[in-house]
């Protein structure tokens, strides 16, 4: 029996070496400019050293982007997806709009719940524009 292939795995698969094909171009652009230089202002170095150098150095980029690829599929940290499910403190009672703090920054907010007190912790469910929807955190 014939295995079937994943189709969407292809695809991220030549979609992640798509991107990492483009963050070594501007390794290539920068070997080319110091070849350049080496050319403009008459500097030789052998040609065994060259080819030495060029092997290890495109081994060692190659290697790091590799190391990349996994950073393309993590989740948002930032953004309306990364606010979700943070923590902070009312500073002016939502009733059911007020402001919290969350991570340090000032927010307007409106309340899932009734009412809630200043410095009780909230948990951000969601957001509308830049209105943060918060609810009580539960314990």
């Amino acid at each position: 029996m014939r295995k079937r292939l994943n189709v969407k795995l292809i695809k991220r698969g030549i979609s992640d070496w798509g991107k990492i094909f483009i963050l070594l171009l501007d390794e290539a652009i920068v070997v080319a400019v110091v070849i350049f230089a080496l050319w403009f202002f008459q500097i030789n170095i052998p040609l065994p050293i060259i080819i030495s150098i060029a092997i290890i150095g495109g081994i060692f980029v190659f290697i790091i982007h590799i190391a990349v690829i996994p950073s393309f599929h993590l989740k948002q940290v930032t953004g309306q997806e990364g606010m979700v499910g943070l923590q902070g403190k009312v500073i002016e009672p939502l009733t059911p709009f007020g402001n919290i703090l969350v991570n340090g920054e000032h927010w307007k907010a409106k309340s899932l719940d009734t009412k809630i007190a200043v410095d009780e912790d909230i948990e951000v469910t969601g957001i509308d524009g830049l209105i943060l929807i918060v609810k009580r955190k539960t314990t």
